[in-house]
């Protein structure tokens, strides 16, 4: 990713953060700390890292230009880059840039109508010789040339639009019209329309500035004097007033005028003293003739003085500064003779004045008049250097101007002034042939030049010494362009990919502007310049270099669409060598797109750049196409991209598997050792599929069955690894169904992937494997319950027993080892869950059925006296079937049908068993009651016990005081009912089961007391029969209550029959015997003791 250039800074930081975020977010959370933090400090050390904070990660410095490469470039900044460019030195550049007057518009603006112009020669050259470049058809021959002509015209109008100067809003020549078709081409053409002297007035600022007048002496010291200043035809302005003894002002004058000649008057005055005087005196007065190659230095000048004035050496210094109006190219005297213009020899003063870019004209104008007094337009006119005319008097150096039918010939007083107009004229007529003073001329001794002189000539002798003067001579119309726009082109891009912005082949503002330029200006061919471009960027990409497609599709269009002859702007020409070209470099691209789909995760990894892989698939579709109309059928693109899907496969995974270094593992790694290396490259497989998902499924989007197919090649290649892997595996070891869990959660989420080819295949390996492992827990269950329960101790574990608890946890892992198993298959899922419920059903029921037998064994061996106190085992077998009962409802219910009544079935067995453990409990404290009622029995009335008892009782009682019978039996069975009641309530687990109970026990316990009563119904009951069972019963009741009886149960029929009978007795012992009862009454009393 790095060493491509196509990701950016954010580009990485993307990556890295989303990374981090979906670790982060699959951790668990710790209190105090927030993932948000995690992530921030993550990122932060991140940036940290990225700008360098530490040592080892400082990067070099980078070119000082790329920091700015995207913004807009100023000239100089563009001329530094070309520099590094083209590795030109710095002095050869100031060399060539000197030499060839880059820093003057008028000269750039002359040269490029001086190509231009030798561009439509070769144009005219190549149509008249019929040297044409090969065509795919005759007929493009002239259009070719209709071609070079229309590019000229364009260039020649836009040259023609731009405005002579920056806002100069005083100079608003009239813009000609003129048609953009042969009139560029027909140099003086008769019918070409003509400048009228309306069309070249300019307008002049002068700035005047009076310092002093000297040699003042006709005026009284004291006297106040001043100056007038006015340009003739204009304004007139004052100074200050002065002192006749220091006449000093330095006052300036601004003055507007549309005169290249004006007059300028300054006159002197004093103030008149005179009563009558109605002006001024007169002083003196100078006239000045400025025009704008004047010095503009202040200098004296003699003032003319009125007669018989005192003051004859009267003198002013002044200066007059008059500006040279930007389309003023020149001015100046010359002695001139024309055969149409100017046709006597006389000198006169010309201005060279630029209407508009192509149009210029030499005017001569007089004093005072703002209109030229004649006026030759210099278009299609030959300036250079001749010799001296000898008929002709005045002037010393000689040059002309020629044009079919016309020769105007000029004269300067000295070189220097010849010099700079050739040189101005030259840029005006744009001609090719560049004059050349003569070498007698050259020699001549130029004594003070000014910054004007031709500073070309001496940058050009500088070059000479330089080896430069090559390139500064050099005409760019006979050169090949096509080839060195090539060279620019490739060396732009070379350096543009070297730069630290990740470009992805697109060139920067500062680079196209100066590419477009080129093209332009050099006549450089659209087709040319996008098959080139086309080619290095092709060349880099297979290098290595991340190119966005998008580019590569705009220029891919540009140049189908010219050889298709679909192009927006019309039919244009097409050379054969363009086609051949265009064919050669199609199928480099289509080889190229293939390839990188075919390595789109390296290619594109991430999916970085963003849509590039979309824009590459789409960038195919159309290098497909046969021709720019036609649209190819979905089926064959979907066709190249199935091959290309289908090699990625292999790629990806061969890669894979280089990275994991499976190979070396599987050929000599135990089976253990193989299991874990398949299953470290499962997470990889599934790894690169969910990366594919997450970056790459956008841009197939058209075609997702072809990522699809593409996926379940890649798992085909894998399907190879994990089969030997798995072939390798002991009988019976199931250390592989971690595998199978990791691949099937990972597949049965993808649509498109569910039950495909490889998950069957999957499921087809893992079936037997699933069956004989339930089938060995089901024998391991079924054992474990056996010897489980025949050595039992029915010692209390969490909810149950050891056995209990360790057959549910193994029913309950079973099932949800299954259930994470999430079998795919509906069918077979379906069969597993059914098998596993009924199988859980059939142990619970084992388990059930043996507790039950258990419990009542047990019961069995305890006695039935009030020394009873349940044992923990009971409670530990009833909270047994209590746990089952809880746990069918997990692991034995299936919906519907045959499987719900096998439930049902179950869930019967165990409410029959509570209810019958709950009986034989209940049956076993009822005893007890009945072992009390027995005991009871001895005091009944009639019995020979009873008769011995009283007998004993009142033989005794005549000679000692006999005790009577005390309430043990009562207390002792109270005792024995409430520590069972806290029994039953600690140890059993649910509630319900204990009122149930409770209830059962209440009801049984008042029966077996009222049929002990129903029995005695004739018979009055004894003393102490009487006490125990009132004491029984109201303890009974009192207890059950607390223990949450309701009282529907409490207040029976059965209870209010014995509570009756009790009530009755009592109340028949109150009269008989009034103290036998001791206080115990079946009235409510809170005196009762517990």
């Amino acid at each position: 990713m790095v060493h491509s250039g196509g990701c950016s800074a954010s580009d990485f930081r993307d990556v890295f953060k989303k990374n981090i975020e979906k670790r982060v977010r699959s951790l668990p959370e710790i209190d105090g700390l927030s993932k948000e933090t995690v992530l921030s400090s993550w990122l932060a050390k991140y940036d940290a890292i990225y700008r360098g904070e530490e040592d080892f990660c400082k990067q070099p410095n980078r070119m000082a230009l790329s920091a700015v490469s995207e913004l807009i470039l100023s000239k100089e900044q563009l001329y530094e880059m070309f520099q590094q460019i083209l590795g030109i030195k710095k002095l050869e550049h100031q060399l060539i840039y000197n030499a060839c007057q880059l820093d003057n518009g008028d000269e750039q603006a002359a040269q490029i109508r001086r190509e231009l112009d030798g561009r439509l020669q070769l144009a005219e050259q190549m149509a008249r010789e019929r040297k044409f470049p090969k065509f795919v058809t005759r007929e493009m021959e002239n259009m070719y040339i209709e071609e070079l002509r229309s590019s000229v015209n364009l260039l020649m109008a836009n040259l023609e639009s731009l405005p002579v100067s920056k806002g100069g809003p005083e100079f608003k020549l009239q813009k000609l019209k003129r048609s953009q078709n042969s009139a560029f081409l027909d140099i003086g053409d008769e019918n070409e329309v003509q400048l009228s002297k309306s069309d070249v007035v300019l307008s002049f600022t002068l700035e005047i500035v009076i310092m002093e007048v000297q040699g003042l002496k006709s005026v009284a010291p004291n006297r106040i004097v001043y100056c007038t200043m006015e340009v003739e035809g204009g304004e007139k302005l004052q100074t200050d007033q002065a002192e006749a003894s220091r006449p000093q002002w330095g006052t300036q004058g601004d003055f507007t005028t549309t005169h290249p000649r004006p007059v300028v008057k300054v006159k002197l005055f004093t103030e008149s003293t005179g009563v009558l005087a109605l002006e001024d005196k007169e002083l003196g007065r100078v006239v000045l003739y400025p025009t704008s190659n004047s010095p503009k230095s202040p200098d004296l000048h003699k003032m003319i003085v009125p007669k018989n004035s005192q003051d004859s050496d009267l003198k002013i210094k002044l200066a007059v500064r008059m500006d040279k109006p930007p389309h003023m190219k020149h001015c100046g005297y010359l002695y001139a003779l024309g055969q149409k213009v100017w046709k006597r020899w006389k000198k006169r003063y010309f201005v060279l004045v630029q209407v508009s870019q192509y149009t210029f004209a030499m005017c001569s104008y007089r004093e005072k008049k703002s209109e030229p007094q004649e006026l030759m337009q210099l278009e299609g006119y030959t300036v250079d250097y001749t010799a001296p005319h000898t008929g002709l008097q005045g002037g010393r150096m000689f040059f002309n101007a020629v044009k079919e039918g016309d020769t105007v010939i000029f004269a300067s007083d000295d070189e220097q002034d010849r010099i700079l107009w050739v040189q101005a004229m030259y840029r005006a007529t744009g001609q090719s042939y560049k004059p050349v003073p003569a070498s007698q001329a050259q020699k001549m001794n130029l004594k003070g030049g000014n910054a004007n002189t031709d500073i070309s000539s001496l940058y050009t002798d500088r070059g000479q010494k330089h080896g430069m003067d090559e390139f500064i001579s050099a005409n760019p119309c006979k050169f090949d362009h096509a080839s060195l726009f090539r060279l620019l082109q490739r060396q732009t891009l070379d350096h543009r990919l070297n730069d630290s912005y990740s470009c992805l082949g697109w060139f920067s503002p500062g680079q196209v502007f100066v590419l477009d330029e080129y093209c332009a200006r050099y006549g450089v061919r659209g087709c040319h310049r996008h098959l080139c471009y086309l080619d290095e960027l092709i060349e880099y990409s297979e290098n290595g270099s991340v190119i966005d497609p998008t580019l590569l599709h705009y220029s891919f269009a540009f140049c189908a669409s010219h050889v298709h002859g679909n192009r927006p702007d019309g039919i244009g020409t097409v050379s054969v060598e363009e086609k051949e070209r265009f064919e050669e470099i199609k199928d480099r691209l289509s080889s190229l797109l293939e390839n990188q789909i075919s390595h789109f995760r390296y290619c594109f990894p991430f999916g970085r750049p963003e849509g590039a892989l979309k824009a590459t698939l789409s960038l195919l579709e159309r290098v497909l196409m046969k021709d720019i109309a036609t649209p190819i059928p979905a089926e064959e693109v979907k066709k190249v991209v199935r091959k290309c899907l289908e090699k990625a496969a292999l790629i990806n995974y061969t890669r894979l598997t280089e990275y994991a270094k499976i190979e070396e593992t599987m050929n000599q790694a135990t089976p253990a050792r193989k299991l874990e290396e398949v299953l470290h490259l499962a997470e990889l497989c599934i790894e690169v599929l969910q990366q594919n998902e997450e970056h790459h499924s956008e841009a197939f989007a058209w075609w997702p069955e072809l990522l699809a197919e593409h996926a379940e090649k890649f798992l085909s290649l894998y399907s190879v690894d994990m089969d030997s892997a798995l072939e390798a595996q002991p009988q019976d070891s199931w250390d592989s169904f971690p595998l199978f869990q990791l691949l099937n959660n990972a597949l049965r989420n993808d649509t498109l992937l569910c039950n495909g080819k490889f998950h069957k295949h999957l499921q087809e390996i893992f079936v037997p494997m699933v069956v004989r492992y339930i089938d060995l827990m089901e024998s391991s269950i079924a054992q474990s319950i056996h010897r489980g329960l025949e050595q039992e101790s029915w010692q209390p574990v969490n909810n149950g027993s050891a056995t209990s608890e360790d057959l549910f946890w193994k029913l309950d892992a079973l099932q949800m080892f299954v259930f994470d198993l999430h079998w795919p298959e509906p069918e077979f899922a379906h069969h597993l869950e059914q098998r596993l419920k009924l199988m859980a059903t059939d142990m619970i029921e084992a388990c059930v059925k043996r507790t039950r037998i258990a419990f009542e064994l047990k019961l069995q061996k305890t006695n039935k006296s009030t020394d009873l106190r349940i044992p923990p085992c009971l409670c530990t077998m009833f909270n047994v079937l209590v746990d089952a009962k809880k746990q069918t409802a997990k692991l034995c219910i299936l919906d519907g049908g045959q499987e719900q009544q096998y439930h049902s079935k179950i869930d019967d067995l165990i409410e029959e068993t509570v209810k019958e453990i709950i009986s034989l409990l209940v049956s076993k404290v009822v005893s007890v009651l009945e072992g009390v009622l027995s005991k009871l029995s001895r005091y009944d009335e009639g019995t020979f016990f009873s008769s011995l008892v009283s007998f004993t009782v009142k033989a005794a009682a005549k000679y000692v005081d006999v005790p009577k019978p005390g309430m043990d039996l009562a207390d002792t069975y109270i005792m024995f009912v409430r520590q069972n009641q806290d029994i039953l309530r600690e140890k059993i687990n649910e509630e319900m089961y204990i009122e149930k109970l409770f209830d059962q026990w209440y009801s049984n316990s008042m029966k077996v007391i009222c049929m002990w009563l129903a029995d005695r119904l004739d018979v009055q009951l004894h003393i102490y029969q009487l006490k125990t069972l009132i004491k029984i019963v109201k303890k009974t009741y009192r207890d059950f209550r607390l223990q949450g009886v309701m009282e529907g149960t409490l207040n029976s029929k059965t209870y209010d029959t014995v509570h009756s009978r009790l009530t009755v007795e009592e109340a028949t012992v109150s009269v008989t015997d009034a103290g036998g009862l001791q206080g115990i009454t079946m009235k409510d009393s809170d005196e009762e003791e517990g």
